[in-house]
This record gives structure tokens, C-alpha cells and sequence, in this order.
């Protein structure tokens, strides 16, 4: 094979090598050999390896197969870096140990890149064999570092009044080459509107004035060709309201900005608007063209019974302190008369209730001392006493002439029949002495005798 042109020394033929070098890059498209390339752009981070493929088929015997890769900086003539021939490979002295190619592999690595490495890159293929097949391709080569995470910061900071304040949140990424700003909004990009402006390179938005609708969560996009970072979330602080003030109820019929409620209801009235800060707001009453405060808060209950009018005017008053603004919002109650027929019926229905509930108690009781005293009837239970017992422990019972001890005489006491002479033996009683007042005739059984052991008797009747 004999030499190709293209081979020769830079600078050696001037002029004339050059000439040779685009005239190989046009020649060559309809040969019958074909160089492709994934992208005619690449990418590459400053400090890494850069591998730039290419790939190349023909239809025809070859016997030589030549491979030259060429460097193009901006406005300056292609220089020589390195090529083979077949598996040969001749590299240019000063790249020798930059530049990789493995022939028949066309592809070309770049080890480490640099800023300087910046360019386009050109590689010619040469097919030998029943003639001269080339074709080239052209691949452009950028070099960046890689952009740290940015910071955003707003002014003011302490917010903005709406409508009335402008507010500028600035975006900055201390490392990175060729950096690309995007600013979002709730993870969308922010567009330049009537009040949205941006700064020359996009790293500054300026909102004038702002709206309610500029709150929301902002970031910032930072890219290039080999990285991209996002920062931290920001949300701006925006003064706005009272908007949508409104008045609801958890009671009553409301029909429009009329509540109509029962006579004996207490209803709770909230009042409510979209504001920021928080409003304050007060409940002021109008009665015979005349309105007077009664309370502030966002709620305010009413008790109908205590109403002196049947139909009364409220307004809700919003303010906010910081905007400045106010809103009022105006409604009527009407206390209905069918609350007092339930009150009424709910007044009749008391008595009723208690005596029921009494007439049951007292039947429950009364069942109860009925069942208990056909169980411990004492008169019986004194009779088989007194028929069981045998007669001396009758001579023991004591005669008293009057009470010498008030406990002693409690107990229950009863009057009973006692049986004749065929059912209980007699037996003489004792003479009672005359100071104590008796006549001294014998009884058969003194009452208070027979009283005086009753308590005793029921006792042993229970055990």
C-alpha cells in the first residue's frame, strides 16, 4: 500500500496538507463505506475520561484499512492526533499518552479531559482494496465541571403585604461551568408574566406587586451540560385577606343570610374568612337602628330563650391588622314559635314522669315489707315460744313496778291472746310489794312480763 498523504508530518507540506485533509473529509459519502457516530455532540466532565465511539462498515475487499483522528479548535486549522494503520498505530508525540484507539476500533478515548480538550474531533476512515473507499465524521466536544447545590434567598424576608410590597428571591451556585437557572414553583417552571420579571442569566426573579397567588413553594433549578442541582424549598411569606368571609351555623334552617331557629335552642355561630395572619373579628348586634358590641372571637352562641326580639340583626366584623383591610358580613335571626309548644309539652311531661317514677318506687317498697312480714310474723313466733318453753323459766321473769331503765323497755311490742287454762299450765305470780304501788293480787302472767322477753323470742326464733 503506499502512503497516504494524510500520514505525513504536520507542517512538512503546509498548505498542501491541508488541502489533502478536507478534501479526504468530503470525498466518500457514495463509496460504499459508511461512519457512524451516537451523537454528533458529547459531554464530558473536566477530569474524566471522555470515550467518543465510532463505528464503520464497507461492502468491498479491503486490504488496508486506515483510521486518523483530527482535533479542530475554534477558528483555528485541524491539528494531527493520532492514526493507524490496520492494528499500527501512529500517535502524535505530544498526545501520545492522552489518546487511546484500538484499531480496527475507530473509537477514541480521551484520558483525563480537560478544558483545553474543548473542540471538534474528527475522524476519517480509509478503505484499500480495488480502489479508495474514506468517509469521516464530525464529533464536538464540550468540557464543564459539575454545578454545586445552589442557595436561595428572599427580600424582603420578612414578607411581603399584597398588592402593595414586591418581593425578589435571588438564586446562586458557587461551583459548575455554564450554569442554566430555572426557577419553580410547586415543582413547575416559573414563566415571566405581568408581574413576574427575571434577571439576564435567569438567576434573580423579581414578583411586583404580589398576589395571594405568588404563595406557594419556590426552588431553583441549576444545570449544564453534565450536572444539575436543585436548592432547598422556600416559601415566601404574603399578607393578604380577609377574603370569603362567611358566617355557618350548627343549628337552625338558614336560607340565605337568615337563620331560622326554635325557641330554646342555644345555636353557635362561627364566622370565618381566608387571611393571613389570622383576622380578628367581633360580633356587633343591631337593635332600633342602633348597634352595639357584644362580643369578639370567631364564634359567638346564642341563646333563643333569651332573646328579647323575635327577629334580630347580627354582623360579623374581619380584620387584618397587618393589610390593613376589613370585612363585614351581615344576618338575621328569626326565633320560631314552635319551639315554645316544646317547651310547653316538655313542661307537661314532667309531672307525669315523677309520678310514675314515685308510684313504682313506693309499690316496689311496699312488695318488699309485705314479703318480709309474712316471713316474721311476731305473734307466732312469740306463741310457739311461750308453748314450747317449760314453766320454771316463767318464775324468772321480772316484775317491775315502773321503768327504771328506758332501754330496757325497747323493743317491739304487741298485744296477743293468751291461750286458757287447757293449753298452758298456770302458774302463781308473785306478790307485788306495796311500795310500789299494786295490789298485791296474783296474775297469772304480768303483760310487761310477757312484753319484756318479745325481743328475745323474735332473736331466738331467727336463729
Amino acid at each position: 500500500m503506499g502512503q497516504d498523504a494524510s500520514m505525513e508530518p504536520f507542517g512538512s507540506a503546509g498548505g498542501v496538507f491541508q488541502y489533502k485533509i478536507y478534501l479526504l473529509l468530503v470525498v466518500g459519502a457514495c463509496s460504499g463505506l459508511k461512519v457512524v457516530v451516537p451523537s454528533h455532540t458529547v459531554h464530558g466532565t473536566r477530569g474524566q475520561a471522555l470515550y467518543l465511539p465510532v463505528h464503520y462498515g464497507f461492502h468491498t475487499p479491503a486490504s488496508d484499512i486506515q483510521i486518523i483522528w483530527l482535533f479542530e479548535r475554534h477558528h483555528m486549522m485541524p491539528q494531527y492526533l493520532l492514526g493507524s494503520v490496520n492494528k499500527s498505530v501512529v500517535p502524535d508525540l505530544e498526545y501520545q499518552h492522552k489518546f487511546t484507539m484500538m484499531p480496527p476500533n475507530a473509537s477514541l478515548l480521551i484520558n483525563p479531559l480537560q478544558f483545553t480538550d474543548e473542540g471538534n474531533y474528527i475522524v476519517k476512515v480509509n478503505i484499500q482494496g480495488n480502489g479508495t473507499l474514506s468517509a469521516s465524521q464530525k464529533i464536538q466536544v464540550t468540557v464543564d465541571d459539575p454545578v454545586t447545590k445552589p442557595v436561595v434567598w428572599i427580600q424582603p424576608s420578612s414578607g411581603a403585604v399584597e398588592y402593595v410590597g414586591n418581593m425578589t428571591l435571588t438564586c446562586l451556585a458557587e461551583g459548575g461551568t455554564r450554569p442554566v437557572y430555572q426557577w419553580l414553583k410547586n415543582g413547575r417552571p416559573v414563566h415571566i408574566s405581568s408581574t413576574n420579571s427575571f434577571s439576564p442569566q435567569n438567576n434573580i426573579l423579581h414578583i411586583a406587586p404580589v398576589t395571594k397567588e405568588d404563595i406557594g413553594n419556590y426552588s431553583c433549578l441549576v444545570k449544564n451540560h453534565v450536572s444539575q442541582m436543585e436548592s432547598d424549598i422556600i416559601t415566601p411569606t404574603i399578607y393578604y385577606g380577609p377574603y370569603g368571609l362567611r358566617v355557618n351555623s350548627d343549628k337552625g334552617l338558614k336560607v340565605g343570610a337568615v337563620f331560622t331557629v326554635d325557641i330554646g335552642e342555644a345555636i353557635l355561630f362561627d364566622c370565618s374568612a381566608d387571611s393571613y395572619p389570622p383576622n380578628t373579628y367581633s360580633w356587633i348586634q343591631r337593635t332600633d337602628n342602633a348597634t352595639y358590641l357584644i362580643k369578639q372571637g370567631p364564634r359567638l352562641e346564642v341563646a333563643s330563650e333569651k332573646v328579647a326580639q323575635k327577629t334580630t340583626d347580627y354582623v360579623c366584623y374581619a380584620y387584618n391588622n397587618v393589610t390593613g383591610r376589613q370585612d363585614e358580613t351581615g344576618f338575621t335571626v328569626i326565633i320560631t314559635s314552635v319551639g315554645l309548644e316544646k317547651l310547653a309539652q316538655k313542661g307537661k311531661s314532667l309531672p307525669p314522669l315523677a309520678s310514675i317514677t314515685g308510684i313504682s318506687l313506693f309499690l316496689i317498697i311496699s312488695m318488699c315489707f309485705l314479703l318480709l312480714w309474712k316471713k316474721y310474723q311476731p305473734h307466732k313466733a312469740i306463741k310457739q315460744k311461750l308453748e314450747g318453753r317449760p314453766e320454771t323459766e316463767y318464775r324468772k321473769a321480772r316484775t317491775f313496778s315502773g321503768h327504771e331503765d328506758a332501754l330496757d323497755d325497747f323493743g317491739i311490742y304487741e298485744f296477743v291472746a293468751f291461750p286458757d287454762a287447757s293449753g298452758v299450765p298456770r302458774v302463781p305470780s308473785r306478790s307485788v310489794p306495796a311500795s310500789d304501788g299494786a295490789s298485791g293480787q296474783d296474775l297469772h302472767y304480768t303483760i310487761y312480763e310477757v312484753i319484756h322477753h318479745i325481743p328475745a323470742q323474735q332473736q331466738d326464733h331467727l336463729e
